[in-house]
């Protein structure tokens, strides 16, 4: 059995889907280890880490190789040097990208798209979507404070006293409660809110302050599988009248609001940002799927009169080494379960795991969500 380690394509993204680490327990399971050569340096690991460990670093890496573990999805150029029926992990973003996953169905390997993850208690250790939004949420607050030309926590000295930054957390999902954590351990007075009642308690808890229209509809908006429904217009009105109030005294305000499959809400219009104090800072985590935030650009700082609106993209890759180091361990404990007694490859597709990931396998799309349309 032959894992490689595939080195990204894009440039902009620093992360790698094996460490040291996780090439160790990837050998322990019987598998012989390839890794492209520079795969991890953007990580800060350097091949001869990998080599240290038993790794072979080679630019034939993917050759003959029966599972590729990626971060981001294979593109149509890379497809040609993986074999056959190779397993390939990767965090696929298969929503509305059609001719990709056509491609990659072509190509004849079975990709596993690991965000499409269950949320179950079985899962935790295989989530990605979790590991890699705690370290956005953790880097917002770090990007926002970047960002902003005053420090967080009150400060008492001899020249006068210096105010607590006020900061406010939109979407109450990993990212924000690690956004909510981290901005008090900075001494910054936090409120959050969340369309989720769940999320009520996890934000006291954390010592913010909770800020909702909470009518029957908010008791009720959310699934069965923890994520956030889409709310009525009546109710949207009713939140986005209380948040704009709320924002007009807010120093940073971190968006994290994502539904899956689906643009991002708009949760502040340009009127919002219009009424916030020159020197205040928005961080829009969804910039990817379209943004939270009005004005907001993808991979830019815009200046709206004074106020910076954050639209940094791939933010977990902004902290790489840890983002990394959390994601190759989600992608080996998936593959354990892929592995039999006899360390051998052993996919059991009917496994609930594999189900929901599965996307592609034996030249077609699998997976019920993605189906192609009919014409």
């Amino acid at each position: 059995m032959k894992i490689a380690v595939a080195k990204e394509q894009d440039p902009a993204e620093p992360r790698v889907a094996a460490t040291p680490d996780t090439v160790k327990k990837l050998k322990a399971l019987g598998a012989e280890v390839a890794v492209e050569p520079g795969a991890g340096v953007k990580s800060g690991l350097p091949d001869a880490d990998y080599a240290a460990v038993g790794a072979t670093v080679a630019a034939d890496a993917l050759n003959g190789a029966d599972v590729v573990l990626k971060v981001k999805r294979p593109e149509a150029a890379e497809l040609s040097a993986y074999k056959r029926g190779a397993l390939v992990l990767a965090i696929m973003d298969p929503y509305g990208n059609d001719a990709a996953l056509k491609a990659m169905a072509d190509a004849g390997i079975a990709a596993f798209a690991m965000e499409l993850m269950p949320r179950i208690t079985r899962a935790q250790v295989m989530d990605v979507l979790s590991s890699q939004a705690n370290l956005a949420g953790y880097r917002a607050v770090i990007d926002g404070a970047e960002q902003f030309g005053r420090v967080f926590p009150m400060m008492m000295t001899a020249a006068g006293t210096v105010p607590a930054a006020k900061v406010f957390i939109m979407g109450v999902g990993v990212a924000g409660l690690q956004a909510i954590a981290t901005a008090r351990r900075l001494g910054a007075i936090v409120t959050a809110t969340d369309v989720r009642p769940a999320t009520k308690e996890q934000v006291e808890s954390l010592g913010a302050k909770f800020l909702a229209v909470e009518d029957e509809e908010f008791k009720n908006a959310q699934t069965a599988g923890g994520y956030a429904k889409e709310m009525s217009k009546d109710y949207q009105a009713k939140q986005a009248a209380l948040t704009a109030e709320h924002i007009k005294k807010q120093d940073i305000v971190i968006t994290t609001a994502l539904i899956p499959g689906r643009p991002a809400p708009r949760l502040v219009t340009a009127e919002m940002v219009k009424s916030m104090k020159p020197g205040s800072v928005l961080v829009d985590l969804a910039v990817e799927r379209g943004g939270n935030v009005e004005g907001a650009v993808a991979g830019q700082v815009v200046d709206t009169n004074g106020v910076k609106i954050v639209g940094y993209t791939n933010v977990a890759g902004r902290v790489a080494a840890s983002a990394s180091s959390l994601y190759a361990r989600n992608l080996l404990s998936f593959f354990e379960t892929m592995v039999n007694k006899e360390k051998a490859l052993a996919v059991n597709w009917d496994d609930e795991l594999v189900k929901a990931t599965a996307l592609t396998r034996d030249g077609a799309v699998i997976h019920p969500n993605f189906q192609p349309k009919s014409a």
